[in-house]
């Protein structure tokens, strides 16, 4: 018998791949479960490299669909939900916003009530368990551009832009259907702690890049726009501050906490890596353009500004010492390096790329569980 037997939800999607792959070749002797919908982010492409392993199983599956999750936890003798399933795109949830509701809060809430009365129903009840939710640094909302040209941040060789960063205490001050809904999940997970003793932690992470990002994402969309010398749409200036992470640090963050981490509290994962999206954009259109062998800015022309987004908050900048000096955790690229290896990704996967911009991965998913 596995020595654990953890649900990953979300495993097929961006982040979550990433962390299921880690932990399915990291931990031989546990039992990974990936519980994953399979909605337009979710393809198994991302996963074809372990989907055959011995301590690996796939299961098709709503999270809002709590007798299902409850029946799965008791079949695989569930010790650990690490919970990354969730709507993400902020612009998708300024047009949909009950959808984000439905999945991130109510989708939450199901696997926190099925954990418990599984749990619960256990002679050890809730020794051994840890259900860990993954949240983001927008339900902080927004910190001031004080520091409009950058200044030495003292962590790492790039600037930061302001005097604040968002730390574990701050208040919720969420500005966006996406950052309202992630912040309600977030306040749902603690309330089950002080209600019923359900041992969680809480992490808030900053932006995400890396290979297997869905191409709705700045990074990836403005790759495959350049690769194809088509516009760049820039929200406003571009003067938007945001922090980003190499997405394998983020799992690896995660792998860390869920085994060394404090029960009930909350870690800030980032970089210290602060970007204004239209410095971040050149960086991108220069290396893409190095890389295809083209003269290195020739495409800098492909930068159009658009009408701002709706709420759009100015600076996220996560504060993740605490998670630095309690776990030891530090990020281990540093963001050129990171945007090298991701951006010769996508270039390289371009097979990849199209299966997912057709969506013809979707159709085979949905004759492929449809059917059953």
């Amino acid at each position: 018998m596995a020595s654990r037997s953890i649900i990953i939800t979300g495993g097929a999607g961006f982040i979550g791949s990433h962390v299921v792959r880690l932990f399915v070749k990291k931990y031989p002797e546990y039992r990974i479960i990936n519980l994953d919908k399979l909605t337009y982010a979710g393809n198994l492409d991302n996963l074809k490299d372990i989907q055959d392993c011995p301590n690996y199983r796939f299961v098709k599956g709503d999270i809002c669909d709590y007798e299902m999750v409850r029946a799965l936890m008791a079949e695989e003798h569930v010790d650990g939900i690490i919970h990354l399933a969730a709507e993400t795109h902020v612009d998708r949830s300024i047009v949909d916003p009950f959808e984000f509701a439905r999945t991130n809060v109510m989708g939450t809430l199901a696997l926190l009530q099925a954990a418990r009365q599984y749990w619960e129903s256990l002679p050890e009840r809730y020794e051994g368990k840890l259900f860990y939710h993954i949240s983001t640094d927008e339900v902080y909302g927004a910190l001031e551009l004080d520091c409009p040209d950058g200044r030495d941040c003292g962590f790492s060789a790039h600037k930061v832009y302001g005097t604040e960063f968002f730390r574990e205490e701050n208040k919720y001050n969420p500005h966006s259907p996406y950052s309202a809904a992630k912040a309600s999940s977030d306040h749902f997970v603690r309330a089950f702690h002080d209600t019923y003793g359900m041992p969680v932690v809480v992490t808030n992470c900053s932006n995400n890049y890396g290979p297997y990002q869905f191409p709705e994402k700045l990074i990836p969309l403005f790759i495959i726009n350049i690769r194809h010398r088509k516009p760049l749409p820039v929200y406003g200036k571009g003067q938007n501050v945001r922090d980003w992470l190499y997405v394998e640090d983020h799992a690896r963050a995660i792998d860390l906490i869920f085994h060394e981490g404090k029960v009930a509290e909350t870690y800030n994962i980032g970089g210290f890596n602060e970007w204004k999206n239209i410095d971040l954009i050149k960086v991108l259109v220069s290396t893409v353009d190095r890389l295809l062998g083209r003269a290195e800015g020739e495409d800098m022309g492909l930068i159009t500004y658009v009408t701002d987004r709706a709420g759009h908050d100015l600076r996220y900048a996560i504060d993740s010492r605490k998670l630095r000096d309690e776990l030891g955790w530090h990020p281990s690229l540093q963001f050129e390096e990171g945007i090298e290896k991701t951006v010769r990704w996508y270039l390289d996967h371009q097979d990849w790329l199209d299966n997912v911009t057709s969506g013809e991965y979707q159709k085979y998913y949905d004759k492929m569980y449809n059917n059953r």
